[in-house]
């Protein structure tokens, strides 16, 4: 077997949510569940009608591939809704920016608790056949939870470099759709970005990815947003990695 990718690239810089494990739709969940019950709030407040924060337009649009501080402050802006931004140990549901991510993440924790983390079937196969033919990969991923879900779907040796959200916060690096985080990821590797391959889901992602001038941008579409990820930067868009595997 071999992989269609140029011949120039020789390290694979691929995320974690939806594109390696399925676990987008956990955190799209969670990110419902926890801007819905803001939403409620003030909706009561104001005497006005609810409208729920949408799991997939808003999703990709506002929190896909973000930080969790920066998803949360991206979608609030967008309806117009200015809260504080607290502090890291503030109480999950806290009426502040910290407060909601902390929220977010506890619901999807408990999520992935439920019901596991599983692994994109073609997307095991692409790392392996990577790997086979000698191309350095990493994984590189806004979740300040990498590390628990690797281990968790038992793929964590599959990577020679891990950049996630803990290594974004130490090294002080802007999260997607700036490039940093991959950038860091090239660099560990030993890699120029031009002969690296990025791989991602997320429009904020793909943006990062073609940011970082990298050699070759993938959009994995999960949910029918071929378009979109053409649109903001993706070189090729695939279903599944799969579909990169030569027979």
């Amino acid at each position: 077997m071999s992989l269609r990718l140029p011949s120039h690239i020789s390290a694979c810089l691929l995320d974690l949510d939806g594109v390696l494990t399925e676990t987008a739709v956990l955190h799209a969940e969670a990110w419902k569940q926890a801007f819905d019950e803001l939403l409620a709030r003030r909706a009561a407040e104001a005497g006005g009608a609810l409208v729920p924060f949408d799991p997939v337009a808003d999703y990709d649009e506002y929190v896909d591939g973000r930080p969790r501080e920066d998803g949360t402050r991206t979608f609030l802006r967008a309806r117009g809704i200015e809260l504080p931004e607290g502090r890291g140990e503030d109480a999950p549901g806290t009426e502040t920016v910290h407060g909601i991510a902390n929220r977010k993440n506890d619901l999807v924790l408990a999520l992935m608790a439920e019901r596991g983390v599983a692994v994109y079937p073609g997307s095991l196969r692409f790392v392996h056949e990577a790997r086979r033919l000698g191309l350095a990969t990493a994984v590189v991923s806004s979740s300040a939870n990498t590390a628990a879900v690797l281990q968790a779907a038992g793929i964590e040796r599959l990577f020679d470099v891990r950049v996630d959200g803990i290594v974004a916060a130490e090294e002080h690096l802007r999260g997607k759709p700036a490039p940093d985080t991959f950038l860091a990821a090239a660099s560990r590797l030993g890699r120029a970005p031009g002969d690296c391959a990025v791989f991602e889901d997320a429009l904020a992602g793909v943006a990062a990815g073609r940011a970082g001038g990298f050699g070759l941008v993938v959009g994995v579409d999960r949910v029918g947003a071929a378009g979109e990820l053409a649109t903001h930067g993706a070189d090729v868009v695939v279903a599944d990695l799969a579909e990169l595997i030569e027979p």
